[in-house]
């Protein structure tokens, strides 16, 4: 690990000044993405910028038309949320099975999203939901924030806040987990909403979570596993490592969304 400044914030505006003044500077919570990166000398920031003494970033509320998690909220916490299990009981759920008790107890949505890891769970759930990210600085629709493996719209000083899911009429969540890491090796959230739905895929795109129109097209006809009988995502664009071919990835979007689809209907 290299050496590096630690900062304690106070306040966004305590954090959002320093990332301004250090150009190298890094945001942390729970760390458990920025922490191995650094043991390995994969990342070296100058400055870290720690956000957990910050209050009000760590509020679960449930409304009549949305769910709203601090940035802050670790996934244990969304994992048992009264708010969360009333109102997403998929995303309860999703929280529940991402990587071991350490990591749930210390990763939070934020960091996650902010992170864009390409087998994290967070970001099939927030663009199949249509959530939006709200920042120091803006919103941003979750169609809009990934921008590729790693890698988001956020500007350098720009720090999440907190995430609004709106309330799906249905959902579900099903992954195929690497059994030793728990990443998801293919994850698939499936939302039935209002006026249409969505099916994200995680663990699978080789530059990270992304939407399957054919898929929802077929769903927002008839809501059942059967309607994606002969669908198939191509393997071609999917990632292939030690863990899954590529073809073997496209094989398991097909069996989680169907899966996924029967949990959503019960």
């Amino acid at each position: 690990m290299y050496e590096f400044t630690y900062h304690r914030a106070s306040g966004l505006r305590q954090a959002t000044n320093l990332l301004g003044k250090h150009e190298e500077a890094k945001l942390i919570a729970g760390g458990q993405s920025l922490l191995p990166m650094m043991k390995f000398r994969l990342a070296s920031p100058s400055d870290l910028v720690d956000l957990n003494k910050i209050e009000g970033l760590n509020g679960i509320e449930l409304t009549s038309r949305a769910l709203v998690i601090g940035a802050l909220a670790r996934h244990a916490e969304v994992h048992v949320s009264p708010e969360v299990q009333q109102g997403i009981p998929a995303l309860a759920a999703l929280a529940g099975l991402i990587g071991d008790p350490a990591v749930r107890h210390r990763g939070t949505l934020g960091g996650s999203l902010a992170n864009n890891d390409p087998t994290a769970d967070y970001p099939a759930a927030a663009l199949a939901l249509g959530a939006t990210i709200v920042t120091t600085k803006r919103k941003i629709p979750a169609d809009e924030f990934f921008a590729g493996l790693f890698e988001t719209v956020l500007e350098a000083d720009e720090i999440i806040t907190k995430v609004s899911f709106p309330l799906p009429k249905k959902a579900a969540y099903q992954k195929f987990r690497n059994p030793a890491s728990r990443y998801a090796i293919v994850g698939v959230f499936v939302a039935k909403r209002p006026s249409e739905v969505r099916v994200a895929v995680t663990g699978a795109g080789a530059s990270g979570a992304f939407r399957v129109p054919e898929f929802e097209a077929a769903l927002q006809k008839r809501f059942s596993p059967k309607a994606l009988d002969g669908l198939s995502v191509p393997a071609e664009g999917l990632a292939s490592d030690i863990h899954a071919s590529a073809e073997y990835r496209a094989h398991l979007v097909g069996v989680m969304a169907r899966r996924a689809v029967a949990a959503a209907n019960g």
